[in-house]
């Protein structure tokens, strides 16, 4: 076969959704994994529903997700030129003509079939008539009336389509323009597209596709079929579901590099990993594991991948991806080392980018209430004391992991309680809650000048509680 060639085709009809993108990324993955061509081609011959908002939908989901085309983006509706030429050629040769019925008079044809118990299809009305261009008149392939359409598909194996189960299918509608089967051909014969992974809900297309391009003399490509993306309950997935949208998951504080993983592994495996990084998906891809059952997605799912991606990404390259959503809850960090810093602490604890800018607050706004509940057993009188001991000691330490480690233990043992009695109020005044990060790291991100601040303010809410 020589190089692989891809491609991957949305119609610009609305939002690049999960499906799509699972499509587009399989595809990609191919052809880096092989060092082959991957294409971006805009179907777009819908004309009255495809829109530049959805082009450019497209364009932001693929770009979000790094999944960069080698050619394109073509547009489907700037070669009809070459769809005519085709489609002329075709009549020409003898492999369509002209067809001149109505709508209703198929319709008595396919009540007709129906009645015999025969597939409801067009019979061939007009196809030895030697019809002339009309207005208002299609133009139909002829499919062969015997033998069968077969070709192997790389996920589902090999397909055999019947001809006789084919009617002659419209390739140019009454208005001049190209249908999808005849584009398509056309668009992967003269893109070289020789590698094709999509939808299984495009099975019944294939074997028109496979006619006209035998039709033209040419060589078909290898298909792959890949079972659709299912919700939980196991139906075609959809808004009830959750989003469908790939870039509504950017604003959920999805990582992109998480996405992929997570759509890498919604009906493909390898082994038992459900973890990869993006090189690893290139590394490892085979469409020889894409399964046969369809993918449920899972969102939660999603959500623990993406846990796992933001604590084993570089810092610094965390910190870039929350900085937008600390920006929209209108945080910004004076301090890039001690963005960094804080960054560090809060990524074990963070499933997404959202709930990490919301886990930041307390370090760049301050404590501004404090949890009922935790106040309830921390900040009772007797706490006064253990923090009036941290705030003398702490003032005098060095503000390390280990500094901060020691000095907590010689109060401990200077006040003779249990570590709890110290690190519970400890932990409250300088956080407001009971859920924060190490106390040693939480400490070193404060700084000293913050932490003994914080500590003061909490000794007068007790004192205040206590009056």
């Amino acid at each position: 076969m020589g190089e692989i060639i891809t491609r991957f085709p949305p119609s610009p009809t609305g939002y690049l959704h999960v499906g799509g993108a699972r499509t587009a990324l399989f595809n990609w993955l191919l052809a880096r994994k092989t060092g082959g061509t991957f294409i971006l081609r805009i179907e777009d011959t819908d004309l009255e529903r495809s829109t530049e908002e959805s082009v450019q939908a497209i364009f932001d989901g693929l770009n979000w997700l790094g999944i960069d085309w080698d050619k394109g983006p073509f547009y489907q509706t700037q070669r009809f030129n070459l769809y005519k030429e085709v489609i002329d050629t075709l009549v020409e040769e003898g492999h369509a003509y002209w067809c001149t019925c109505t709508p209703d008079e198929i319709e008595t044809m396919r009540e007709e079939a129906r009645a015999k118990g025969e597939k409801p299809k067009y019979n061939g009305k007009c196809r030895k008539k030697g019809l002339k261009p009309t207005e208002g008149a299609v133009i139909r392939f002829k499919t062969p009336l015997a033998g069968a359409t077969a070709f192997e598909d790389m996920v589902k194996g090999r397909i055999s389509i019947p001809n006789a189960e084919l009617d002659d299918f419209i390739i140019q509608r009454g208005d001049g323009s190209p249908t999808y089967n005849l584009a398509v051909a056309v668009d992967d014969l003269t893109m070289k597209v020789n590698t094709i992974l999509r939808g299984d809900d495009h099975v019944n297309n294939t074997p028109k596709q496979i006619l006209i391009l035998q039709a033209m003399g040419e060589e078909i490509p290898t298909y792959g079929h890949v079972p659709m993306v299912l919700g939980s309950d196991k139906a075609r997935l959809s808004k009830r579901h959750g989003a469908t949208s790939v870039i509504e998951y950017k604003d959920m504080g999805i990582l992109p590099d998480a996405m992929i993983n997570y759509l890498a592994r919604l009906g493909w495996s390898c082994g038992d990993q459900e973890f990869f990084t993006r090189d690893e998906l290139i590394e490892k891809f085979n469409p020889d594991n894409i399964g046969r059952s369809p993918g449920v997605f899972d969102q939660d799912k999603l959500v623990a991948i993406n846990h796992d991606h933001i604590q084993n990404k570089p810092t610094e390259e965390i910190t870039n991806a929350l900085i937008p959503f600390l920006e929209k809850i209108g945080i910004e960090a004076e301090s890039r080392t001690q963005l960094e810093m804080a960054v560090k602490t809060l990524a074990p604890r963070s499933r997404t980018l959202v709930e990490m800018a919301e886990n930041a607050r307390f370090y760049f706004e301050g404590v501004k209430s404090y949890d009922p509940k935790m106040a309830k057993k921390a900040f009772k009188p007797e706490a006064i004391s253990a923090l009036t001991e941290m705030k003398a000691a702490l003032s005098e330490a060095a503000f390390t992991k280990e500094s901060l480690e020691a000095t907590f233990k010689t109060v401990v043992e200077k006040l003779g309680v249990g570590f709890g009695k110290v690190a519970m109020p400890m932990r409250l005044a300088v956080s407001g809650t009971g859920a924060s990060p190490d106390m040693y790291e939480m400490l070193e991100v404060l700084g000293k000048e913050e932490t003994l601040k914080r500590i003061g303010a909490a000794i007068t809410h007790i004192e205040s509680l206590s009056a």
